[in-house]
């Protein structure tokens, strides 16, 4: 019943059959919990002719696969947290799976020293699954450490055996914890995981494992990488020449600008030259207009969120005037963005939008405003 209502209040009381000894009812607590805090709460039973009743399961690995902006703007208490934490080490692998991947959708929540504190006590718990016998568990924990410990610009260094957890599961032999591992260490931006990802970029020559690993490699920007990434410029494969440019713009060196902008002078794949935009505003400040009309074009829309949501910290004065956008498209994405990007000098700027016309916006400012205030 609880689970049907999303009823923030049952938040707590509920965090204690988690860990009950019934795996039916853990997994209703845990879907529970889930949809109190997701932005769209799913509708888990309805009447067919208006006799049988249907369910639906709340599933937290799809909740997961959407991304942060998943959940809405409730706080989500510790005791849920730390409840989820505890599930992921239940005996049934099932309620294990459910429970680590719920507490992945609602772990990114917290901000400020909540967040700091939340990771220090997270971080040797969901490493230690990166080792577990159940090959899902093992997928599930690498993807979860991969969004709970992405990079912000407040956090402290990464802890060195969470960070060598995932290192270790580049080695692991099930391919699908291969990819995660390689995506997780991007995101996290683990310098130590620099060398095993060069070798395995070097390793698979011109597969697709190759390329996610020079992405890897372009988010860490690690200066030892920059001769990987000039080599790249030239080269025919237009998702490495992409992240080759990405690579160069973070290490920050402005000197190479003329050669990415060499680069894509003929360039015509437009998502390569989409990356040429990010560096110019990266290394030179460049306007960002370029990759906010991207956010119109659904090949583009999500890459070009991504940059803007990394161009955000410290540029937020800049996004105003696409706050105001006549597009409602446009207003959302920027309005995501800089909620994403954690600067609270964004607050001012999002705050008007708590008035928007378009009920989405509305819906958008309302989860951006309470990111940023927590941060």
């Amino acid at each position: 019943m609880f689970k049907e209502a999303a009823y923030p209040e049952a938040a707590v009381p509920l965090a204690a059959l988690v860990t009950d000894t019934q795996d039916e009812v853990q997994l209703e607590a845990i879907a529970a919990e889930l949809n109190i805090f997701l932005t769209e709460p799913v509708v888990t039973r309805k009447r067919v002719a208006l006799v049988v009743e249907v369910r639906h399961a709340v599933l937290a690995e799809s909740a997961f696969s959407i991304g942060p902006l998943a959940i809405g703007a409730l706080p989500v208490p510790l005791e849920v947290l730390t409840a989820l934490r505890a599930g992921a080490r239940d005996e049934n692998p099932r309620v294990a799976v459910e429970s680590l991947y719920a507490f992945g959708v609602l772990a990114v929540e917290p901000g400020g020293r909540a967040r700091q504190d939340l990771l220090r006590a997270s971080g040797p718990a969901i490493a230690a699954l990166t080792g577990a016998s159940d090959r899902a568990l093992r997928y599930a924990a690498v993807r979860v450490m991969g969004r709970v410990f992405a990079t912000r610009a407040a956090d402290e260094p990464l802890e060195q055996t969470v960070g060598d957890a995932v290192v270790t599961a580049l080695n692991d032999n099930e391919r699908v914890v291969n990819g995660a591992a390689i995506e997780a260490l991007g995101a996290m931006r683990y310098e130590r995981g620099v060398q095993a990802l060069t070798d395995l970029f070097e390793y698979y020559g011109k597969s697709n494992a190759a390329v996610a690993a020079l992405d890897a490699l372009a988010r860490i920007a690690h200066p030892a990488s920059a001769p990987i990434f000039a080599a790249e410029l030239a080269g025919k494969n237009a998702a490495r020449r992409g992240r080759a440019i990405e690579g160069l713009a973070r290490v920050g060196d402005a000197s190479r600008l003329p050669d990415i902008q060499t680069a894509i002078s003929a360039e015509r794949d437009d998502g390569v030259a989409l990356a040429g935009a990010f560096a110019s505003t990266l290394l030179d400040g460049a306007p960002i207009d370029r990759l906010v009309e991207a956010l119109t074009k659904q090949k583009l829309r999500g890459q070009a969120k991504e940059y803007l949501i990394e161009l955000a910290p410290g540029r937020v004065a800049v996004f105003s005037k696409h706050l105001q956008d006549p597009d409602a498209r446009i207003r959302l994405d920027v309005v995501d963005a800089i909620g994403l990007a954690g600067d609270p000098a964004g607050l001012r700027f999002i705050e008007p939008l708590l008035q928007d016309r378009e009920p989405e916006v509305v819906r958008a400012a309302e989860r951006a405003v309470a990111r940023l205030r927590r941060n």
